[in-house]
């Protein structure tokens, strides 16, 4: 049973952009509009999903900062935060307002402006997401917190410095095909094995996310009048949200997000369906080992088994559960409030058919996973096509 329908999607690129934090809304929640054919008069309420827009370019209500440049004036108007997951918080948030039988239409954006500052900058504001006092004064950064995790991976599991490299390299391949990801290279195993970049140990640039700016938006309906605005309905079958122990120190396991796992059963749950029935997932990469460690807390293999699976080519398009077909946040970029949204972009795109040469064949059902911080909030959505 539908939750809530998605029926216009849109995105701008990701990267480093000369557009304004405005005109990047605007982009986006333009085509989202455009593509379910409605107009701003037709939407009942606005939830944008924005981290550190007060920082990153010196702007806070930005809600309705956003609402009005979209023409939305009148309309009730949220900005949503939670650290990374923000954007998949604001569709939680849709559903919720749909549900609730107060909205009909809801347009929901998320957005980013990052470039603005220079990375050591962008570095403080997004450890702001963790334990100032316990974490960040002793010097633990979040690629330090993924460092940490790696290694207990490793040791733990026997997971290879190749095994990672085999996520960095599919992302990319996955990337190239994305016309709107950041990063569009293509890279080897050998260049990440061997690169001297090291960022947290063993972590180097390969394995890292981009700092990115961009947008996307979705418009997202009762399941019951969907079907009034477009024949390709996609509709939302599960939602789980949890929160998690906010400091890296207090995980039982250093392998493994309670938060994730939590989420993800509720979503299953809610669904009706199980990790075995999914096509396709795009999860939260913020480092390559952040996508082993979720398809592993997803239920798509078994504790230490998500890297040998990444090597074996298991993940890829064509796989037995293609990972992160946009590219992921390694490839198609992070900026941070848009990322939720974004993984919801490409689901939908995927299970439309239209996602061109990264189409997955056959694909009914989707799974998106958004962490927040080192596991202190997650929320995870699956979307199945109707027609």
């Amino acid at each position: 049973m539908a939750l809530a329908s998605v029926i216009g999607i849109g995105s701008t690129c990701y990267g480093a952009l000369e557009k304004s934090f405005i005109e990047l809304s605007k982009e986006a929640a333009g085509k989202a509009l455009e593509d379910a054919g409605v107009r701003p008069d037709d939407i009942d309420a606005l939830y944008l999903g924005n981290f550190a827009g007060d920082q990153f370019i010196d702007q806070n209500h930005l809600a309705s900062y956003v609402a009005s440049a979209v023409g939305l004036n009148g309309v009730p108007a949220t900005r949503v935060e939670g650290a990374c997951a923000s954007g998949s918080l604001a569709i939680r948030q849709a559903i919720f307002a749909i549900k609730s039988g107060m909205c009909k239409r809801v347009l929901v954006i998320g957005a980013e402006k990052m470039t603005t500052l220079k990375t050591a900058e962008v570095t403080r504001i997004l450890a702001q997401a963790s334990n100032q006092k316990l974490e960040v004064n002793t010097g633990l950064t979040f690629p330090g917190v993924f460092g940490l995790m790696t290694n207990r991976h490793m040791y733990q599991y026997g997971t290879t410095r190749e095994q990672l490299a085999a996520v960095a390299v599919k992302n990319h391949e996955h990337g190239l095909l994305n016309p709107l990801a950041h990063m569009r290279k293509k890279i080897t195993i050998e260049d990440v094995c061997s690169s001297t970049n090291m960022v947290a140990e063993p972590l180097n640039r390969y394995d890292c996310s981009l700092i990115s700016d961009g947008a996307s938006a979705m418009v997202i309906c009762a399941p019951e009048i969907a079907s009034d605005y477009r024949n390709e309905v996609v509709d939302i079958i599960g939602s789980g949200q949890a929160s998690g122990p906010f400091e890296i120190f207090l995980n039982e396991d250093l392998t493994s997000l309670s938060s994730a796992k939590l989420a993800a059963s509720r979503a299953y749950e809610t669904a009706g369906v199980g990790p075995e029935e999914i096509d396709f997932a795009e999860v939260h990469d913020c480092f390559t080992m952040a996508e082993i460690v979720a398809t592993e807390d997803l239920g798509f293999f078994e504790p230490g088994q998500g890297g040998a699976a990444a090597l074996e080519g298991l993940t890829k398009i064509g796989g037995k559960i293609p990972i992160n077909t946009s590219g992921g946040l390694k490839s198609k970029g992070h900026p941070i409030g848009s990322t939720g949204i974004g993984q919801g972009y490409e689901a939908v795109l995927q299970l439309r058919g239209q996602a061109g040469n990264r189409q997955v064949e056959g694909a009914k059902i989707g799974l998106t996973h958004n962490l927040g911080g080192s596991g202190g909030t997650c929320a995870v959505h699956i979307y199945k096509r109707r027609f």
